[in-house]
């Protein structure tokens, strides 16, 4: 399939977001080179479409000085969420700044409370969900559909780019000359939180140096996934509630 084709699927899709029943839909970035491909074209073709990021406090600093940097470059506005203040502190207190490399359970607390609660409030009021996912990313994504039903949220999610190849993201990112993560160049291919995040060898799953100590089949943050499996059943249905489902 052509550029030019995969362009214009990713702008009809946002055609059809734009009114009910999936307006107002809001884009998720974390400011990976997926995230990135999706800013540009909202940028320069849908640039109604909210766009929000989770700041976990614990992002690396080449994250923070892309933020800074894609603020400038596209002229818009990008919400930021941040954890509760208070259940931070008492995770801090309880069991350290980096018990989450102890046991999946505090990973998962730790990531719960940085992400997941945020994410809620992102998605409170909203219309649809659009994020940056693709098949390739993980073991748990292989069965991503570009249109699903997030149970979770009760919410409709758009993955516009779900059945692109790594490849095609690089070369619009080349092509457009968007700005990206730095840390792609060192071995990054996934970038999330500074101690849970690390390079991969050539030729490694794109996901391996993410949560590395744990199996590769749960390496999730909970924002998708309940119990390791991609909360969402398909097609996307706003109208349905997740009793319904």
């Amino acid at each position: 399939m052509s550029a030019e084709t995969r362009i214009q699927e990713v702008l009809l899709l946002f055609g059809e977001l734009r009114n009910a029943p999936y307006a107002p839909a809001t884009f998720a970035t974390s400011f990976g080179a997926e995230d990135m491909v999706l800013t540009d074209l909202i940028a320069k073709h849908a640039p109604w479409m909210e766009i929000f990021t989770l700041d976990t406090g614990r992002l690396p600093e080449e994250t923070y000085r892309l933020m800074q940097e894609t603020l400038g470059h596209y002229r818009l506005s990008i919400q930021v969420y941040f954890p509760e203040h208070g259940t931070v502190e008492r995770y801090v207190r309880e069991y350290g700044p980096n018990a989450f490399y102890e046991n999946q359970e505090l990973r998962k607390t730790c990531c719960h409370m940085r992400k997941v609660e945020p994410l809620r409030r992102a998605l409170r009021g909203k219309g649809a969900w659009v994020t940056g996912m693709r098949r390739e990313q993980a073991l748990s994504r292989q069965d991503l559909a570009v249109r699903e039903w997030d149970a979770a949220h009760e919410i409709p999610k758009f993955n516009p780019l779900a059945d692109w190849h790594g490849e095609e993201v690089w070369d619009y990112i080349r092509r457009f000359e968007v700005p990206y993560n730095h840390l792609h160049d060192q071995g990054y291919p996934s970038i999330g939180c500074t101690p849970c995040t690390r390079a991969v060898a050539p030729g490694q799953d794109i996901r391996a140096g993410r949560w590395w100590w744990e199996n590769p089949d749960t390496r999730e943050c909970g924002l998708h996934v309940v119990d390791g499996k991609l909360i969402r059943t398909r097609p996307a249905t706003p109208q349905k509630t997740a009793g319904q489902i």
